[in-house]
């Protein structure tokens, strides 16, 4: 006995199991406790609420949703709703703040002041108040007959912003988005094992290609699921009172949208204006030296390199803003934090529906740190940032 205890790691593993031992005790009387007190309280505890009708009606749904559906298929779409309005945003928050970023570094001081002004504007405001202040716009639109045109298909009105759609179903969308994802992660995957196996990068592995592949099967879904002889794009039209055809995005979603996208895009900014700040201006110097032009100079040397430096700040921001879309609740969006916070008043279910809200937004979050580690694996450079990790508790 005595000499396993002067084994250190023999030590140091008795410590470990103890340690464990002791947090799952903890824990099972925990749980042992909190079902005994429900059940004192006439509470039941377990999932079976989850086939109940639900008895009561949400005002966005990207699934067809009526008032006897059950607890499962509302939280399903409460997840949706929150996988929609945060990738709709990541994407053009990402656009806007790479614009903002590039505005930042530019050589035309009336861009840079404007970049200045936007970033230190928007990213010192709570997004909260932006929130509230997007949705008292949202909602003071003028009606329908009055709405605000551009172009003929879109239309800005107190109902909500009306585009042209596709004339696909919903679900159909879903799955281009993730075939797309699908189709990055494989290309990010055989990209860092072919770097790590020392054979150079290229041709179907391009960023053009991996785009191009995204757009091919994107359009054979579309041709697919398309009913035959319909049109393609569905133009909202005037009927009344109110926009027939299209799509409508409600005041609650676009507040929320135009928030997010706007903070988000202050911030971003400030991390692509850092990430080529931080490339070394010798490099840079000595590439002109060999008389490249600045567009070869930008696509294979700036460019890369400070991508190395933008992608794992850029990760922990796409996961801070995912997080974010919880905001909706304070302006009456549908997403998942509205809809478990209604079944709870409504069922009583607290622990289980925390749980599963809990689940979905693991789910999402995680899926975005290892697909931005992924990336980061494919592009760093060997010796080089190669340890740098994307989590959402670096924030």
């Amino acid at each position: 006995m005595l000499t396993v205890l002067r084994d250190a790691k023999a030590r140091n593993n008795a410590i470990q199991a103890s340690a464990l031992a002791v947090v799952v005790v903890v824990v099972v009387s925990l749980v042992v406790t909190t079902h005994n007190n429900l059940a004192a309280q006439g509470i039941t505890s377990g999932f079976g609420f989850l086939q109940r009708t639900t008895g009561w009606d949400i005002p966005f749904s990207l699934l067809d949703y009526s008032i006897r559906d059950q607890y499962w298929r509302v939280l399903l779409i409460g997840f949706l709703n929150t996988l929609y309005i945060g990738l709709f945003s990541l994407v053009l928050a990402t656009v806007f703040g790479a614009l903002i970023g590039v505005a930042r570094i530019s050589r035309n001081p009336l861009l840079r002041i404007i970049g200045t002004i936007y970033v230190e504007i928007f990213r010192n405001i709570p997004l909260i108040l932006q929130a509230f202040f997007w949705y008292a716009i949202a909602i003071h639109l003028p009606p329908p007959r009055r709405a605000y045109e551009f172009g003929e298909s879109v239309y800005l009105s107190s109902r909500g912003v009306f585009i042209p759609s596709l004339n696909v179903p919903t679900w159909s969308i879903a799955l281009i988005a993730v075939l797309a994802v699908a189709i990055v992660a494989t290309s990010l995957v055989l990209r860092s094992r072919r770097r790590a196996a020392g054979v150079l990068v290229g041709g179907a592995l391009a960023p053009w290609s991996i785009a191009a592949m995204i757009a091919f099967v994107a359009a054979l879904v579309v041709l697919v699921v398309r009913e035959p002889n319909s049109p393609l794009l569905v133009v909202p039209v005037l009927k009344g009172l109110r926009f027939d055809g299209g799509l409508r995005m409600i005041p609650e979603f676009s507040a929320l949208a135009a928030s997010i996208i706007v903070f988000g895009s202050a911030y971003i900014g400030e991390i692509v204006r850092g990430g080529f700040n931080s490339v070394n201006r010798g490099q840079l110097e000595c590439a002109r030296a060999l008389g490249l032009k600045p567009w070869v100079v930008m696509r294979h040397i700036h460019l890369p390199l400070a991508m190395r430096a933008i992608v794992p700040p850029l990760g922990n921001m796409y996961v801070w803003l995912m997080k974010a879309t919880t905001l909706g609740i304070a302006i009456g969006f549908s997403d998942l934090f509205m809809i478990v916070s209604t079944s709870i008043n409504q069922s009583g279910q607290t622990i289980e529906l925390l749980l599963l809200m809990m689940a979905g937004f693991f789910v999402i979050n995680y899926s975005i740190s290892s697909l931005m580690n992924m990336l980061n694996r494919a592009i760093a450079l060997k010796g080089y940032e190669s340890d740098a990790k994307v989590s959402g508790a670096e924030i």
